[in-house]
């Protein structure tokens, strides 16, 4: 994978848990199209948007670990941080086989660093690269000040990622644990879903400090551990 600033080995950009099957509440035939775009058996554009915590960057960052398992050459950035710095963080960047630009809506109104992903599309475009996007909300929607740009990236095939339900957030939390050897019970898992704050980014971090301390206790995740914990995070 081309690495990018901050440069970032693979495995530390794209864990285990960050696998286009570890996805949960996919859209029918996102994944699929996801993987061929990664493959290189589809060069074309795909646009994800949604939410906060709806997984966009989960996705993109499978995406680019599915291209490197396939031999494919990949890169990953995130726009989030470059303002006024976006032509030069893309420099180079049409040398990839599979581009995912993450957090387009972070240079949304600044027309330098519009132009500068403009340019990049149709490098990768004339190239016949395949590039992977991910914005809070649909290119119409963005507050973009380049139509060309809007123009684009409504041209690529888009997807609209849901927030997930209760039953989403708790087969996630299932399938991290089955990924990671840990006995989580049911009462457990109620007990948490109950407590703790329906973003899943919160979710994932509280879930990450449970694992860490099941590790060093030796202990199995129940209610009396979960509460342990967590009280103590409080304390």
């Amino acid at each position: 994978m081309i690495e990018l600033v901050p440069q970032l080995p693979l495995a530390l950009r794209a864990p285990p848990d960050q696998r286009l099957s570890r996805y949960v509440g996919a859209p029918a035939g996102l994944l699929e199209s996801l993987q061929a775009l990664a493959v290189g058996s589809a060069a074309a554009g795909l646009y994800l948007h949604g939410a906060h915590a709806t997984g966009k960057t989960h996705l993109l960052l499978a995406s680019c670990a599915e291209a490197e398992a396939a031999g494919v050459q990949a890169a990953y950035l995130t726009l989030r941080g470059l303002h006024g710095r976006v032509r030069a963080a893309v420099d180079g960047l049409e040398r990839a086989e599979l581009v995912a630009v993450d957090d387009v809506d972070a240079i949304a109104g600044s027309r330098d660093d519009e132009v500068a992903l403009f340019d990049l599309h149709n490098r990768l475009h004339d190239a016949g690269r395949g590039v992977l996007y991910a914005a809070d909300a649909a290119p119409d929607a963005l507050p973009l000040v380049l139509p060309d740009l809007r123009s684009r990236l409504a041209q690529c095939a888009r997807w609209a990622l849901p927030v997930l339900d209760d039953a989403g957030r708790a087969e996630l939390l299932r399938q991290r644990a089955a990924a990671r050897g840990l006995d989580l019970d049911e009462a457990a898992l109620d007990w948490l879903l109950r407590r703790c704050s329906r973003d899943l980014g919160s979710l994932t971090a509280i879930f990450e400090r449970l694992d860490r301390a099941s590790l060093a206790a030796q202990r199995r995740l129940t209610v009396p551990f979960l509460r342990q914990v967590l009280e103590a995070d409080q304390g």
